[in-house]
């Protein structure tokens, strides 16, 4: 998430700027604590939308995924009557709020505002609202998968990531759906593949990016490892997976819950 263009171009450090940096460091909890403290102090309505913003995406990260789809809907309230409702930001925060209503099982709720928002964003010249574009299909990638649609899934993944829009933060999420839809079709080799290049690409980004995604590579490397019968290698994996899920993003967290998932594979009750 961007919060701001650019440091060079602030010339007062705004109140909200240690909200962001507390989120990038995964400092979830108390970057939501700051946060709801600081929206009951006399703030800019730019500083409103990033303050509404942090603590949607910090309480998600603590995956309280029902409250932070009405966390979204604060955020997305501020950002329509100061930006506007094409503007990149609102349609982020879409974007956002609709990935966690697969994570709260609504599953067609989220593809219907995932495609809403590609509809939206796809091709404009504004290359923030491409990126918004890129994250919606991510978004997209992620539901059809839990829907099973793991062919149509894989189709857009492969499509998306052709996109010269997909940041590497992106590109990374893109090939972890990749990977997820062919585990899903059971094409484990080449799962493991698109999952070693979504963890090479997970290395080369920022650390403030790799919070958020902890577990996922694990996951999807461990899935795969274990559809080939690679069973104390999937396990090393899936524990680490587990391990980092816990650690960054609480017991909750819907990836946490995937762990457990795969986990619950190696010892059936």
């Amino acid at each position: 998430m961007k919060f701001f263009r650019s440091r060079a171009r602030r010339t007062k450090q705004s109140p909200v700027f240690r909200l962001a940096e507390l989120y990038h460091a995964g400092q979830y909890t108390e970057a939501e604590k700051e946060g709801r403290a600081l929206i009951r102090s006399p703030l800019s309505e730019r500083e409103l939308v990033v303050a509404r913003t942090v603590i949607a995406i910090s309480v998600g990260a603590q995956g309280r995924h029902t409250e932070a789809v009405g966390e979204y809907e604060e955020a997305l309230a501020v950002s329509h009557d100061f930006y506007g409702a094409e503007h990149w930001q609102t349609l982020k925060l879409r974007s956002d709020r609709a990935q966690q209503l697969v994570a709260t099982g609504r599953h067609a709720e989220c593809q219907a505002e995932c495609e809403a928002v590609v509809r939206a964003a796809a091709g404009a010249a504004d290359e923030d609202k491409r990126r918004v574009a890129v994250a919606a299909t991510n978004g997209l990638v992620y539901v059809l998968n839990k829907q099973g649609k793991h062919v149509k899934a894989e189709a857009l993944a492969r499509d998306a990531l052709a996109d010269p829009s997909a940041t590497p933060y992106f590109r990374q999420m893109l090939q972890l759906g990749l990977a997820r839809s062919l585990n899903g079709q059971e094409r484990y080799e080449e799962a493991l593949a698109e999952a070693a290049t979504a963890g090479e690409l997970h290395r080369a980004v920022s650390e403030g990016e790799r919070g958020p995604d902890a577990g996922a590579v694990d996951l999807a490397t461990g899935t795969a490892l274990l559809g080939l019968g690679r069973v104390a290698e999937a396990r090393t994996r899936a524990d680490a997976a587990l391990a980092a899920c816990l650690a960054s993003l609480g017991p909750d967290h819907y990836r946490t819950s995937d762990a457990r998932e795969l986990l619950a594979r190696f010892d059936p009750a």
